[in-house]
């Protein structure tokens, strides 16, 4: 006796359609996420940000050349220390002012920046007094601001050296 063959009578669904659904699903996670850890950070116009460098100099935003990216991080967040190379790197090529949150003295994360073999400019906010200013109530948090000092893109949490200088490009190029 012969029995139709179920995978002649049912079209069985392609492969890559629900790798196509997969994909959809993560990307809509990783957004609705990336939107939750961000809601409380500033948009619109960038707060006010002056400081010292651990150098002596004098910090602010409105005279740094724009596109800037303003990145909060601290010394004890493991996240913020796999992306110090990256923001070393974006430093060496655009403008970058980055916030030593809640991470001790100048002296202190002068020494954590000479131990980890890294060199960018850094702002001391012992107290998290500039990032409260910012809506920044955990790190990393980074900021593209525009010449207007208009913020193009806020986010918390890893952000990849990649999509930071993709993000400072675009910040650029629609200046």
């Amino acid at each position: 006796m012969n029995l139709p063959n179920d995978s002649k009578s049912k079209p069985r669904p392609r492969r890559w359609l629900g790798w196509l659904r997969d994909i959809a699903l993560v990307i809509l996670v990783v957004a609705v996420v990336q939107w939750w850890q961000s809601r409380d950070l500033v948009r619109d116009q960038a707060p006010p940000l002056v400081g010292l460098a651990l150098d002596g100099s004098a910090v602010t935003l409105s005279e740094t050349p724009a596109p800037v990216l303003v990145y909060f991080w601290a010394d004890w967040c493991p996240v913020c220390r796999f992306a110090e190379d990256g923001i070393a790197r974006l430093a060496e090529r655009h403008s970058v002012i980055t916030v030593a949150t809640s991470s001790g003295t100048p002296d202190h994360v002068r020494r954590y920046l000479n131990d980890q073999g890294l060199d960018f400019p850094v702002v001391t906010d012992q107290a998290g007094v500039i990032a409260r200013r910012w809506g920044v109530f955990g790190v990393p948090a980074a900021f593209i601001v525009d010449a207007d000092g208009a913020i193009r893109h806020a986010s918390r949490g890893y952000s990849s050296e990649i999509g930071l200088w993709l993000r400072l490009w675009w910040a650029g190029l629609t200046a």
